[in-house]
């Protein structure tokens, strides 16, 4: 399909496509089209589609996904919608590309997190969650002295999560009203002590964030 023909079918769409957004179209294992937004991710045309792409995803499952993507694949993160279609006979998948945070504008940040204990499922005011932990393909958080699991990813929670939480590893997130000290280990490196005496590490990566926010 030409490229003009591409752009038609896209503009049919720009009624419920926000118009920031850029746009790709992959047929097969390549990029066709891609129509630069406010939010770049540098696409070119011809471009393989990568096997963890959403793109990918799309085009083999044949279904609308979502997704929030890091900055492994293309170097800047974003938040993808896809929707499975077809070109000429072919599979094929249009995928819209916004910022990373656009589910957090459209959604608002969490004002309960629901965690399950048991068999059982509770909703817990934010507020009073003390940190999350990521261990064992699993997310946790911990709130009134409770241990629950929950179905969010410790990246897909930072975005949805008030200014009071701050990401300190890529295990970690707490809660700064928790925090109680800062102290440092052996090896120069800083350690949260919690209202609880749980004892956090904050990781290099996340070092001069932690500063900048805490202003220490």
């Amino acid at each position: 399909m030409k490229k003009k023909a591409l752009h038609q079918f896209t503009v049919l769409l720009e009624d419920w496509i926000p118009k920031d957004a850029s746009i790709a179209i992959a047929v097969g294992q390549k990029y066709v089209y891609y129509r630069v937004g406010t939010h770049d991710i540098h696409l070119k045309e011809g471009q393989t589609v990568q096997a963890s792409s959403l793109a990918c995803r799309i085009i083999q499952k044949r279904q609308k996904l979502d997704s929030l993507m890091d900055n492994t694949l293309y170097g800047t993160p974003y938040f993808g919608i896809g929707y499975p279609i077809e070109i000429e006979g072919q599979p094929a998948a249009l995928v819209v590309i916004l910022p990373p945070n656009y589910h957090v504008l459209k959604n608002g940040p969490f004002r309960y997190l629901t965690g399950k204990k048991d068999e059982d499922w509770s909703p817990i005011p934010i507020e009073k969650v003390m940190y999350m932990e990521s261990l064992q393909k699993k997310t946790w958080f911990y709130a009134d002295d409770e241990q629950y699991s929950t179905t969010y990813t410790l990246k897909n929670l930072h975005l949805r999560l008030p200014d009071s939480f701050i990401r300190i590893h890529r295990s970690y997130i707490v809660n700064i009203s928790f925090i109680q000290r800062i102290s440092r280990d052996i090896t120069s490196s800083f350690i949260l002590i919690l209202k609880d005496s749980t004892e956090l590490p904050v990781s290099q990566t996340y070092m001069n964030e932690v500063r900048k926010i805490l202003g220490f």
